[in-house]
């Protein structure tokens, strides 16, 4: 009886767990070479994918489409800003990510723009 019961706590325990855990991509889609931004925490909703093809380095690129980052990742071959602000003011919150592989699940702030360093 005690086996029983502890089986069946030890499955409700687990059952619950995993209602409430949040859902995390393990891998967003984002290409090589690329800086992808995405409108929900853990790479959901829609996204916006910005290469060297389509930014300038050195300049202040707002995210298309009006797009308010709560996720992203930095793929690129240089450094990126994110900034809160469309217009990459530093009166806001900005923080810079290095190259080839930063993940950011869960944003500490909404990103509207970026720039690419040389």
């Amino acid at each position: 009886m005690k086996v029983t019961k502890l089986v069946v706590a030890a499955a409700l325990t687990t059952a619950v767990s995993l209602a409430t855990a949040p859902v995390v991509r393990a891998s967003p889609s984002c290409d090589a070479g690329s800086f992808c931004a995405w409108a929900a925490a853990n790479y959901g909703g829609k996204a916006a994918r910005l290469s060297l093809e389509t930014t300038l380095t050195n300049k202040c690129v707002a995210l298309p489409d009006g797009l308010v980052a709560k996720s992203w990742a930095n793929l690129m071959t240089k450094d990126v800003t994110t900034y809160e602000g469309a217009t990459c003011s530093t009166e806001a919150e900005f923080t810079t990510y290095p190259k080839g592989g930063t993940y950011v699940p869960n944003a500490p702030f909404v990103v509207r723009a970026i720039q690419v360093w040389e």
